[in-house]
C-alpha cells in the first residue's frame, strides 16, 4: 500500500506475527524516473527475515525494462507489476488500474518484462476498469506470459473499495492460470479468510487494510487453518499497538498536528473495528494528547476485541 508499507510498518507487523511475504510501495516508473530512495531503503533495512517483492507502476516499456533490471540487483524475491491501483491520479496517466482499459498494451508490457526479468515475475490486477466482464479478456493475456504468480483484487477500478467483491472471478483465475493465484480484497477475519481460500481455490491471501486494523490477523488466520482457538487482543493490547504504530510513523521534526493527521490514515481502518463513536471522535482530534485521550476512553480495558468491521454481515467495504 502506497505511503504505508515501508520497512517501519513491516517491522511492526512482524512483531505481531507478520506476513510470509512483503510487497514494497510501488516504484513510479517513467522516462526520467529513478527508483525512490525511501523504497530502496525499505528493501535494504528489511529485518523481518521474510522475502520482499519490488513493485513497479508505469506504462513506458523501455523505462520498465530499465527499472526491472536495476531492481533485480537488490535483495528482492520478485518483480511485481501493479495493474490495480485505483487512484484517479494514477489511472488517468494510464498506469496501475488505468492500463486495464488497454489489454493489448498490457500484453506488450508483460511480454517485454518477462524477457528481462530473470527472477520471479508477478502481477497484481483488478478484474477490470469499468466492468468485471472485462476479466474474460484480461485473463488469457495474463495466462500467456509465464507469470510466477497473479494477485487478483476482485473489484473493478471504478469500484474503488466498495462492495461487492467478485470472488467468483478469483476462482475463475485459479482454474485458468498455470501459476499460483493470490486472492485480495476485503479479507477481514480468520474464519472468512479460510472460507475465501476454499471458495477461490487460491494459494494465498494478500491483505492490506485488514492488518492495519488488526495486526493479529496474520496469526489468527494461521491458527484458524491449524484448527486452533483464535488469540484475540484486549483493548489495552490494541492501545499498545496504536502507540507502537504512532512511534513507527513519527516524524519528530513535523508539527504535532501533522503527525496526528498521519495517524488518522491508519486509524480510519482500525476504527471500523471499534464500536460506538470512536472513529467519529478520533477524526476530529487535533493533538497527540486529545488523540490518546479518545483512544484511552474506548480501549483502556481488558475485554477481548475481534476488531472486525462493525458492518461485517452488512455492507462495509474495504
Amino acid at each position: 500500500m502506497q505511503d504505508v508499507t515501508d520497512s517501519a510498518f513491516w517491522n511492526l507487523m512482524h512483531r505481531y506475527g507478520g506476513a510470509d511475504v512483503y510487497w514494497t510501495e510501488y516504484f513510479r516508473v517513467h522516462a526520467v524516473s529513478r527508483p525512490e530512495k525511501w523504497i530502496l531503503k525499505s528493501i535494504a533495512e528489511n529485518s523481518t527475515g521474510k522475502p520482499v517483492i519490488a513493485q513497479m507502476i508505469g506504462n513506458d516499456i523501455p523505462s520498465l525494462i530499465r527499472t526491472a533490471k536495476e531492481l533485480q540487483q537488490l535483495n528482492v524475491a520478485a518483480i511485481d507489476l501493479n495493474l490495480g491501483c485505483p487512484a484517479p491520479i494514477v489511472y488517468r496517466k494510464c498506469a496501475g488500474g488505468g492500463l486495464l482499459r488497454e489489454p493489448q498494451r498490457i500484453d506488450s508490457i508483460l511480454g517485454a518484462l518477462r524477457e528481462v526479468v530473470s527472477i520471479k515475475f508477478t502481477v497484481k490486477t483488478r478484474v477490470g476498469f469499468a466492468s468485471e466482464k472485462e476479466f474474460d479478456t484480461l485473463l488469457p493475456i495474463f495466462a500467456k506470459h509465464s507469470l510466477d504468480a497473479l494477485t487478483v483484487h476482485a473489484r473493478t477500478v471504478a469500484q474503488m473499495y466498495r462492495l461487492p467483491v467478485h470472488y467468483d472471478l478469483i476462482r475463475q483465475a485459479s482454474e485458468a492460470m498455470p501459476c499460483p493465484v493470490i486472492a485480495n480484497g476485503h479479507v477481514y477475519s480468520a474464519v472468512q479468510a479460510q472460507q475465501l481460500l476454499a471458495l477461490t481455490k487460491t494459494r494465498g491471501l494478500m491483505i492490506g487494510r485488514g492488518v492495519i486494523r488488526s495486526p493479529w490477523l496474520f496469526n489468527q488466520i494461521r491458527q484458524q487453518l491449524r484448527g486452533e482457538s483464535l488469540t484475540l487482543p484486549t483493548g489495552r493490547e490494541v492501545l499498545a499497538y496504536i502507540r507502537a504504530l504512532w512511534e513507527s510513523q513519527a516524524s519528530f521534526d513535523a508539527p504535532e498536528k501533522i503527525q496526528c493527521e498521519r495517524m488518522k490514515k491508519f486509524i480510519n481502518y482500525l476504527g471500523e473495528g471499534v464500536a460506538g463513536n470512536f472513529l467519529h471522535q478520533i477524526r476530529r482530534s487535533q493533538s497527540e494528547a486529545e488523540f490518546y485521550r479518545i483512544c484511552g476512553e474506548y480501549l483502556d480495558h481488558d475485554q477481548p476485541m475481534k476488531l472486525e468491521p462493525v458492518a461485517v454481515g452488512g455492507e462495509a467495504g474495504f
